[in-house]
């Protein structure tokens, strides 16, 4: 293996764990006849300076929600009819930011889904918080009550300097008020997504960060190594950024993997991309019982997705002959609204293979 895959010892027994642990994760799921779905919010607060995802500025969209809603409860509506009979087993709120939706619109999002699914098999349900400036007390009580079983308060580096460089619009002290929120209101599974590599960051930056996150002691970290994609700002407006200082290192990368072990909290699955900051990988570590599901099969590639929205992909998966075929709706908010049966067609047309 090391000769294979020019790897060390550390990489393959971490590699090792992580496989195990997700045999185990995953025992429980249908690959044949399950599925999982994926609702895409396409909006937030801003852009960050990284960031290559569908995503627009949620200021743009208010009072317009209801043309987005009625397109993507079309295709909701189509896929639930499609797949009756089968298990949706895991459903996850992705974007883009899902909070930036206001609580009317989440909840009657959310309503949507529990009376267009059979929820009866679902074992995990995800709402991206994300952005701390996108939560609110109103919000969470919203997602608290159709009970969703996990979310995400994504703070990225707990380094104010960082965060303002980053276009985040949002403060440390944000970041720990929306999580003790949280927590005061009920929620018992909380991620927290870091980001290694934001620009002009060291390794003490990435030990004050961690200091500060093992103080929240969030249920699962998933610890991200900068990736520099087509779309993002940082790619596009390189002569803008270009004195920028990116820096990841392997003691860095091993710095969140000892704090991650001081919390508890065990490795459960790994993923690498292109234009990875130092070629590293990303990795997210959970307490038992409190793995996402919907993170590995993603990744993995095990069972069929099922994406609505603007940007997304779905990925039918055929066990037998071990493939995987996609079907991509448009990124474009209006287009994706006029051309809804389009995209319900390029659907129906993957599904019924």
């Amino acid at each position: 293996m090391k000769e294979t895959y020019y790897t060390g010892n550390e990489k393959i027994n971490l590699s090792i764990e992580i496989a195990q642990k997700e045999r185990e994760l995953l025992s429980g799921i249908d690959y044949r006849d399950g599925y999982s779905l994926y609702v895409g919010i396409p909006f937030c607060p801003t852009t960050c300076l990284y960031c290559s995802f569908t995503s627009y500025p949620i200021g743009r969209w208010q009072g317009k929600m209801d043309q987005y809603f009625e397109a993507l409860f079309k295709e909701l509506d189509y896929v639930a009819e499609k797949k009756r009979g089968c298990r949706l087993e895991t459903i996850y709120f992705g974007g883009g930011t899902p909070t930036s939706l206001s609580p009317e619109d989440l909840d009657r999002l959310i309503t949507k889904i529990e009376n267009t699914f059979d929820l009866s098999h679902v074992q995990e349900f995800t709402v991206e918080a994300g952005r701390p400036d996108s939560i609110t007390r109103e919000k969470l009580q919203v997602l608290r009550d159709h009970g969703i079983t996990r979310i995400s308060i994504n703070p990225q580096t707990m380094k104010q300097e960082t965060l303002d460089l980053i276009g985040r619009r949002h403060t440390v002290e944000d970041v720990k008020e929306r999580f003790a929120m949280a927590r005061e209101l009920g929620f018992d599974n909380i991620n927290m997504d870091l980001i290694v590599g934001l620009p002009e960051e060291n390794i003490e930056d990435v030990q004050a960060t961690m200091e500060a996150v093992k103080a929240l002691a969030p249920d699962s970290i998933t610890v991200h190594s900068l990736a520099i994609k087509r779309a993002a700002r940082l790619n596009t407006m390189k002569e803008v950024y270009k004195d920028l200082k990116i820096t990841n290192t392997q003691e860095m990368i091993d710095l969140t993997a000892k704090y991650a072990r001081e919390l508890g909290l065990e490795p459960y699955y790994l993923y690498r991309q292109k234009n990875m900051a130092g070629n590293f990988e990303n990795v997210g570590y959970a307490l038992p019982g409190k793995a996402c599901i919907y993170n590995i099969l993603i990744m993995e590639e095990k069972q069929t997705i099922i994406a609505c929205g603007a940007g997304t992909t779905t990925k039918r998966l055929f066990p037998e002959e071990n493939r995987i075929e996609r079907a991509e709706n448009v990124k474009n908010v209006e287009q994706y609204i006029e051309r809804i049966d389009e995209m319900i067609a390029r659907k129906d047309k993957l599904l019924s293979m």
